[in-house]
C-alpha cells in the first residue's frame, strides 16, 4: 500500500512538472523563462555539492570542474552523433522532437558518467585528506580540467564549443531537479546517510566504529559529482555553447556560497538559497555599479546573523508545514 501511494505521488508530480515545463514557457517572458532555468540548473548543483559538503564533511571547491567535464562530454556527444543521428532518423515515423529527446538524455547521462568518473579518479587518491587540503585539491582539478579543455579543438578551444543543439527546455531542467532532490533525500535518509552524517560529525569515531570513511566519501563525492555533470550537460544544451569562462573558480565559489548559505546538511535549504542567489542580482541590475556591493553585503549581513544558515541542518517538509499553519489550541482546551 505504502508504494503504490509513492508510485501515485511520482506520478502526479512527474504530471505536474510536465505540465509546468509545457505551459510555462509560452505565457512568461523569455528573461523571466532564463532565470527560471539558470534557478533550476543552480539547484541540481548545489543539491550535489550539499551531499559531499554538507552531509559527508568534505570541502570541495572545485564544483564547477565536474560540470564542465559533463557539460562538454554531453555537447561533443549530441554535436558529433546525437545530431547526425536524428536527422538519419528523421521521416521514420518517430516524431523529430522525440529522437532528440533520446538523444539528449544519453548525452546527459554520459555526462553524468563521465563528471562521476571524474570524481572518481580525483577522490580516490584524496579523499584520505581533510579540511583545507582536500580543498585545494579540488580547486586544483578544477583548474586542471579548464586549461585542458582550453586547449583541445575537437570541443572548439579559446573559440569556445559552438552550434551545440539547444535541445534543453524547462521541461528537462524541472525533471532533473526532481531527480535529484529524490535521490540525494532518500540517500541521507537511509542508512548510507548516517554513515555520512557520521563521517561528518567524528571521522575518528566513525572509523572506530567501523564505518569505512574513504568508501563514504567517495560515494558521496561520485554522485555530487555526477548531477554537477548533468547540470553542465543542461546548460550547454540551452544555451548552444560553451566556453571555459563558465566554469572558472568563481563558479565553483557560488555554488559553495548556496550551500553555505541554505545550509550545510539541508537539501531544502539548498535549494532556497539557489533560487535566491540566482534571482538576487538580477533583481538588483537597477541599481547598476552598486549590484554586487550590495549582494556582497546582503551576504556578509545574513552571515553574521545567521552563521548555520538559513535553514541549518533542518529541512521544510509538508508535515513541517502543517504544523506550522495548524491552529494552536487554547491551553486546557478539550479534543
Amino acid at each position: 500500500m505504502e508504494v503504490g501511494k509513492k508510485l501515485l505521488l511520482l506520478l502526479a508530480a512527474g504530471t505536474v512538472l510536465w505540465m509546468l515545463g509545457v505551459s510555462l514557457p509560452r505565457g512568461v517572458n523569455p528573461y523571466v523563462l532564463q532565470i527560471a532555468i539558470l534557478c533550476g540548473i543552480n539547484i541540481i548543483l548545489a543539491v550535489g555539492l550539499n551531499l559531499i559538503n554538507g552531509f559527508a564533511g568534505q570541502f570541495s571547491i572545485g564544483h564547477a570542474g565536474f560540470m564542465a567535464v559533463g557539460a562538454y562530454v554531453s555537447a561533443a556527444f549530441t554535436f558529433y552523433m546525437g545530431r547526425s543521428w536524428v536527422a538519419a532518423h528523421s521521416g521514420s515515423g518517430v516524431p523529430d522532437a522525440w529522437l532528440a529527446a533520446g538523444c539528449l538524455f544519453v548525452g546527459l547521462l554520459l555526462g553524468g558518467i563521465a563528471a562521476a568518473l571524474a570524481g572518481l579518479v580525483v577522490g580516490l587518491p584524496s579523499l584520505r585528506l581533510r579540511g583545507d587540503y582536500l580543498a585545494i585539491v579540488t580547486l586544483g582539478f578544477g583548474e586542471i580540467i579548464r586549461v585542458i579543455l582550453l586547449n583541445v579543438e575537437a570541443v572548439g578551444a579559446a573559440r569556445g564549443f559552438a552550434d551545440i543543439p539547444a535541445w534543453s527546455n524547462l521541461t528537462w531542467i524541472l525533471f532533473w531537479v526532481a531527480i535529484t532532490i529524490a535521490v540525494c533525500w532518500n540517500l541521507v535518509h537511509s542508512t548510507h546517510g548516517r554513515a555520512f552524517i557520521s563521517v561528518r560529525e567524528d571521522e575518528v569515531a566513525a572509523e572506530a566504529l567501523g564505518i569505512d570513511t574513504t568508501r563514504y566519501k567517495v560515494i558521496a563525492f561520485v554522485i555530487g559529482a555526477f548531477f554537477a555533470g548533468v547540470a553542465g550537460g543542461l546548460f550547454a544544451h540551452y544555451l548552444a555553447y560553451l566556453h571555459t569562462n563558465s566554469f572558472t573558480f568563481v563558479k565553483s565559489i557560488e555554488i559553495v556560497i548556496m550551500v553555505v548559505l541554505g545550509g550545510m546538511g539541508s537539501i531544502t535549504g539548498s535549494v532556497v538559497a539557489a533560487i535566491v542567489l540566482t534571482i538576487l542580482p538580477e533583481a538588483l541590475r537597477p541599481v547598476k555599479d552598486y549590484r554586487m556591493v550590495i549582494y556582497s553585503l546582503l551576504l556578509i549581513g545574513l552571515m553574521l546573523v545567521r552563521p548555520q544558515g538559513l535553514f541549518g541542518t533542518r529541512e521544510l517538509t509538508l508535515s513541517g508545514l502543517r504544523r506550522l499553519w495548524r491552529p494552536r489550541r487554547a491551553p486546557g482546551a478539550l479534543g
